[in-house]
């Protein structure tokens, strides 16, 4: 059911993924803040947060392609989904095969005393940008349709898009602002939810996702020529994804980094 065909997406696109590596910046704690410091040296997460895809196109990363999706059937409650994510033949620790086997290699080798300040490196670029991947929903999607990518829509009067591209970038660039702009406009998460949305683990992060998926089609089906009642109905889901993933970011790296 978890397919691995290649995807020409990329979540959340620029503007998202810095947004997200942003606001997790602003939730870090001082132990957590210096030791991804120490293993990015002169960079920033905003600006490693896309890396991950700038690399697909090198051969000697090929294989990375598939770690940015998960593809499920449509249909699962939670019990049967969450079966698919620790089926053993797509959970091994030494070859990730989709978005979430990914999340967990990345997460060990952070924490792994053996691994070296390079693989160190190398892992925690990958995780800043998958934990926005799998908060866009269209990563969490059907594979009867790649994730939307065979749902070809109408975006602003444009008949060549598709339903994947659309929560890609175009939701993304809608309202014109910069990442730092996106920041402080999405960055007002309270208390509890900063509590609750950090306590909650990988599983939950991808059926939420998976689950905000049935709106999605059901829009794109009712009718695929998008028009002014698109970003109103669907920008603040976007807005709280990307929002939820900068604060999961930060309590991810809090609990690696918190020895």
């Amino acid at each position: 059911m978890l397919l691995a065909a290649p995807h020409a997406g990329r979540a959340w696109g620029v503007l998202g993924h810095r947004a997200v590596a942003r606001i997790a910046e602003n939730h870090l704690t001082p132990a957590a803040r210096q030791q991804v410091g120490q293993l990015l040296g002169w960079e920033t997460m905003p600006l490693v947060s896309t890396w991950a895809d700038e690399l697909r196109s090198d051969p000697q990363f090929r294989e990375t392609a598939p770690w940015h999706y998960l593809n499920v059937a449509s249909g699962l409650d939670l019990a049967a989904f969450v079966a698919q994510l620790n089926d053993p033949a797509l959970a091994a620790p030494a070859a990730p095969t989709n978005a979430y086997t990914a999340l967990l290699q990345a997460r060990r080798d952070l924490k792994d005393p053996k691994k070296t300040a390079d693989e160190k490196r190398v892992a925690l670029k990958f995780l800043i940008h998958l934990v926005g991947d799998v908060h866009q929903p269209l990563h969490v999607g059907h594979a009867e349709d790649k994730g939307g990518n065979g749902i070809v829509v109408n975006w602003r009067a444009k008949e060549d898009s598709n339903l994947h591209s659309v929560w890609d970038t175009a939701i993304m660039d809608f309202p014109g602002y910069t990442y730092t702009e996106m920041t402080a406009a999405y960055d007002h998460a309270s208390a509890a939810e900063i509590k609750q949305w950090q306590k909650d683990d990988m599983t939950t992060w991808l059926f939420e996702s998976y689950q905000l998926c049935t709106p999605i089609y059901a829009a794109a089906a009712a009718n695929p020529k998008f028009d002014w009642h698109f970003y109103p109905t669907f920008g603040p889901v976007a807005q709280q994804q990307v929002l939820k993933a900068g604060i999961r970011l930060a309590g991810v790296l809090n609990d690696i980094f918190a020895k």
